[in-house]
């Protein structure tokens, strides 16, 4: 049974627009002109339990509304969503003791107060008892490595400490569904690193499941086995990032390595993306990859010769910009 199930989700909001300047002003205190904007369009996927599934689209597509909706902040215009056998915007108390939502550019930790407090007042929000909460929070500052962080106000922290201890917070309670919206937004590298490490041993810990949004696609690369893709508002895709590539790379790139000092000219077989002293890259249509392959082996003498997609990160970025 999945553990979230999504069917022709959508949601619409009502705006007003102005005309500019003083007139346009004096105007809209008679009459408003009012506009649908479709932020999310029927959209539809189901997620097993222990799942990790990445979230993407570009700014705007309707990622977070969707979260907004999956976690019962916003009621949908139409369509069914359920988690946990729950329909989120119902907010039953059940449903909100199983599930977690991490918003890298939101916070639930008092601005003012030590983690710690914080942490403790959550305890007695979610009803967690004494034990568990000692167990569970020793676990997370643990491996998260907090443990000479949690007592200091939360506007003294970094922002990596800051949204680790967000992951504390979401988690303290043992969710078995949590939404991840853009957890390593801001972070450095190092700082992401450990986040990713941290959610990947948690969720073969835990076997929660995890939606998530991240703009990083390494983030997805290492944490998720399949993605859905929307983009304003509408699915364009759902699967595993390799069939993302296969569907959507029009290209591959072909990794030549030769025995001479210099490179033979190897423009008319592809286009060259990156050259060394010995090597080249070429970037070549799918359907020729085979023929040009065999045309090189045949004219020159090469010394190592290997077929690669394209990276998804660059799948991801020509198919928005094609949307768009």
């Amino acid at each position: 049974m999945a553990v979230i199930e999504v069917e022709n989700l959508s949601k619409v909001y009502s705006t007003t627009k102005k005309q500019p300047g003083l007139m346009g002003s004096a105007k809209a205190l008679f009459t408003r002109e009012k506009t649908l904007v479709e932020a999310v369009k029927e959209v539809s996927f189901e997620l097993e339990e222990g799942e990790v599934v990445g979230f993407l689209g570009p700014n705007g597509a309707g990622k977070t509304t969707t979260l907004k909706m999956l976690s019962g902040i916003l009621c949908p215009s139409s369509g069914i969503a359920k988690v946990l056998g729950f329909k989120p915007f119902d907010r039953r108390p059940e449903m909100l003791r199983q599930i977690a939502l991490v918003m890298g550019n939101r916070q639930q930790l008092w601005w003012d107060l030590p983690a710690w407090d914080s942490f403790v007042v959550l305890r007695e929000l979610y009803d967690v008892s004494k034990t568990d909460f000692d167990q569970r929070v020793e676990y997370l500052i643990d491996v998260l490595q907090l443990k000479d962080k949690v007592n200091t106000q939360v506007r003294k922290l970094s922002l990596g400490e800051r949204m680790k201890c967000e992951l504390v917070a979401a988690l303290l309670h043992s969710p078995r569904v949590v939404f991840l919206d853009e957890p390593t937004i801001g972070l450095d590298v190092v700082s992401q690193k450990r986040i990713r490490d941290f959610l990947r041993e948690f969720n073969q810990r835990e076997k929660c499941t995890i939606l998530l949004t991240s703009h990083y696609m390494q983030d997805v690369q290492e944490l998720c086995k399949r993605v859905i893709v929307i983009d304003h508002g509408s699915m364009i895709f759902k699967g595993t990032l390799q069939e993302l590539t296969g569907r959507y790379a029009e290209t591959r790139r072909l990794r030549l390595t030769f025995d001479g000092d210099t490179i033979p000219e190897l423009t008319e077989y592809g286009e060259i993306v990156e050259q060394g002293d010995f090597s080249v890259v070429l970037s070549i249509p799918r359907a020729q990859i085979a023929m040009v392959t065999g045309q090189i082996l045949q004219k020159f003498q090469v010394q190592d010769i290997a077929v690669e997609d394209v990276s998804a990160d660059e799948v991801i970025r020509d198919l928005f910009s094609v949307k768009r």
